[in-house]
């Protein structure tokens, strides 16, 4: 992410969720992945990924796989049933 990047405001961010969250499902159908690695697949920021995904984390679509990368980031996967 370019550090020219602006930041838009959380709630434009959180009304996208429900648009983004197709994208984020049919990715990692095709396998486990992580934040950076959705947030480049879809074009959006770090940031952006990182709340829709927690919050799909949280209503129980998505789960954490194994053990966090070097950076610290975990892969999430389709919980089964969830999606």
């Amino acid at each position: 992410m370019s550090t020219n990047t602006v930041h838009r405001n959380l709630n434009e961010i959180l009304r996208d969720e429900m648009l983004m969250r197709d994208q984020i499902v049919a990715l990692l159908k095709e396998g486990p992945m992580t934040i950076p690695s959705v947030s480049e697949a879809i074009g959006h920021p770090t940031r952006e990924v990182m709340l829709w995904m927690m919050g799909m984390r949280r209503y129980g679509l998505l789960e954490e796989v194994g053990r966090p990368d070097d950076d610290g980031y975990f892969e999430y996967e389709l919980k089964e049933g969830g999606a």
